[in-house]
């Protein structure tokens, strides 16, 4: 594959974390938060809606990017713990109710990436899975950690990157897909476009 230093990455991603970890890579890229429908059919395993929701956040933005020569990153993070898939929370009762079934258990962190490389429009789809044990939490923790209000817009309702890290005992797999996009799996998948990391 040939290098191609002139071709920008453009983020649907309007995350600051996405946005944080992209830029640990040292390319280029800009971003075009993507407004796309994020409801999925019942019966979606975890990777179909990973990997869906990140297509279709990248193809929400491919009129934004019009003609340039670019590749659209798309990602998409959910919680599962057995079978069951944990969104984002709509309150702090939800919140609650997430880290109680998390705690003292093992959970896993499915994030799926999709890129589309412009202009020619070809597509890749991939996803990681990582495994998260979180220590057994006592109440009052739970309501402290809920009172600083870093769970209210995160997957599972926890961060890692945050003060979530402390409810965390151990990680399987990549801690970036945990945050939100992983970067080994991301460096390849760009690779194919021409685009290195190192």
């Amino acid at each position: 594959m040939t290098i191609d230093d002139s071709r920008l990455i453009i983020l649907a991603s309007g995350s600051p974390r996405r946005r944080e970890l992209l830029s640990m890579l040292g390319l280029p890229f800009e971003v075009i938060v993507s407004d796309s429908d994020e409801s999925t059919p019942a019966d979606w395993t975890p990777e179909m809606i990973v990997r869906g929701l990140a297509l279709r956040k990248a193809e929400a933005v491919v009129p934004a990017a019009g003609e340039r020569n670019a590749v659209i990153v798309g990602s998409d993070t959910i919680v599962v713990l057995d079978g069951k898939v944990l969104g984002k929370p709509v309150d702090k009762q939800d919140s609650k109710a997430m880290l109680e079934l998390l705690q003292g258990r093992t959970h896993q962190v499915y994030t799926g990436v999709a890129c589309i490389g412009l202009p020619e429009g070809t597509v890749s789809v991939e996803h990681r899975v990582t495994s998260v044990t979180m220590r057994t939490l006592r109440e009052e923790e739970i309501s402290a950690y809920i009172a600083t209000g870093e769970p209210a817009d995160k997957a599972g309702s926890y961060a890692i990157q945050g003060l979530g890290a402390t409810l965390v005992e151990g990680i399987e797999g990549c801690y970036f897909n945990v945050v939100g996009l992983p970067l080994s799996l991301l460096g390849g998948m760009l690779a194919k476009y021409g685009i290195s990391v190192l």
